[in-house]
């Protein structure tokens, strides 16, 4: 028989994190209400201890074990929010934690852990992806007969991750009408989705993922579990290949509707949420505000709530992060420019091919002196996504000889 959790099971989970944890707030949003024309109020899950939801699971399973595992000690793979959660609680409890990362993991992020784990938790740095340093935990936890803390597909971490959905329901004033999750292996979503089914059965429930990562869309739609070969790791606290055997289970029943949003649109959320806002978020906690321009005609006049869940972003991705919402909102294009090998070339393309409004971010080139032209790679930045008609128009005029790379991924990723 599937394991479904239980009302009970979830209300004892919270009185076991409320002994340490305050919930976190539920706020409203002047700015995404009147843009959407709805009530719509932010989970703030990313001001938690450890700035995400993942230490209610990891402290609600690693409590729950036995003393005599808990004297054994823990081991996790993580390279994010699952490591901090469990590297937190095992210095809460005075329990030692082994903690298995990717070597590929940002330095940023193994601080983080030791910070948060101190004495008593081993970071243990093997392979280059998640997938690798979970192989080498669960093989260590088998020969050294101790507890694996799955990062979500276990009973005590689901139950966990839903005291969110007990603290919202606690915490709304009004009936809410439509409530976003963000979905990676779906611990959180079978989680919360299960409290919601309970107590507030008329609330339609939306998993998001990232385009990149569909691993839960997919499985439902086909009705099994399906495995990625690939994935986008860019939202990487929700990028998984394979969700969990409970999770896939619970959430077929959970779930009203399953999206998938593309990066550039987290990335535009990301600095929308930071310029308006204030608020810093990770990649995987803007998934669910993402989501919202797809229900805007059904969410209209209601009340709704999304999920932060969490704010480890390292400051090194910016940049990053500013570039791919440039692309998705059509603002940044990128072309290959054969000029003529003559002076005054550029000038000319300056001139007489960029608009008042129009600057160049990126600029590669090298004069070959045995042709007669000589290719460039320039990146353009607009002001408005509605020039760029216009700045094709000019480039035509003036016979510039170009070619349109932000929709050839290869030869995109290999040159910029």
């Amino acid at each position: 028989m599937s394991y479904y959790p239980k009302i009970e099971d979830i209300s004892k989970a919270s009185e076991v994190i409320g002994e340490l944890f305050c919930p976190t707030p539920l706020q409203k949003n002047l700015g995404l209400s009147e843009k959407y024309s709805a009530n719509i109020m932010l989970k703030r899950e990313d001001l938690q201890i450890v700035r995400s939801y993942k230490i209610r699971g990891a402290f609600n399973k690693i409590s729950s074990l036995e003393r005599e595992n808990i004297e054994r000690g823990v081991v996790c793979a993580s390279a994010g929010n699952h490591a901090q959660g469990v590297a937190y609680s095992c210095n809460l409890l005075k329990i030692q934690g082994i903690i298995f990362m990717p070597e590929t993991t940002p330095k940023q992020k193994i601080e983080q852990v030791k910070m948060f784990g101190k004495d008593y938790i081993e970071v243990v740095l093997v392979g280059d992806s998640f997938d690798d340093a979970n192989s080498e935990a669960q093989k260590y936890s088998v020969e050294k007969n101790i507890s694996f803390i799955h990062p979500f597909d276990d009973p005590k971490i689901i139950e966990g991750q839903a005291t969110v959905g007990l603290e919202i329901f606690n915490e709304s004033k009004e009936k809410i009408d439509f409530l976003f999750i963000p979905v990676g292996g779906g611990g959180l979503a079978s989680g919360v989705g299960s409290v919601f089914k309970y107590l507030s059965p008329e609330t339609k429930i939306v998993g998001v993922e990232p385009l990149g990562a569909q691993s839960m869309k997919l499985s439902l739609e086909n009705g099994f579990i399906c495995e990625l070969k690939e994935i986008d790791r860019f939202v990487d606290g929700a990028a998984v290949k394979r969700v969990g055997e409970h999770t896939f289970n619970i959430c077929k029943d959970v779930l009203d509707h399953i999206v998938a949003v593309s990066e550039g649109s987290v990335c535009s959320t990301i600095l929308e949420l930071y310029n308006r806002n204030a608020i810093v978020v990770e990649p995987a906690g803007a998934l669910s505000i993402s989501a919202l321009p797809l229900f805007s005609d059904q969410i209209m006049g209601k009340n709704v709530v999304c999920i932060v869940s969490g704010s480890n972003n390292d400051i090194g991705r910016t940049e990053e992060i500013r570039e791919r919402s440039l692309l998705y909102e059509g603002l940044k294009h990128y072309f290959i420019i054969r000029f003529p090998q003559r002076s005054g070339a550029l000038l000319s393309f300056v001139r007489n091919i960029l608009g008042p409004k129009d600057d160049i971010t990126h600029f590669s080139y090298s004069k070959k002196t045995n042709r007669e032209q000589g290719p460039a790679v320039i990146g353009v930045e607009l002001a408005d996504a509605s020039d760029f008609n216009s700045l094709i128009k000019r480039m035509e005029q003036h016979n510039v000889v170009y070619e349109y790379i932000n929709n050839k991924q290869d030869l995109f990723g290999f040159l910029i």
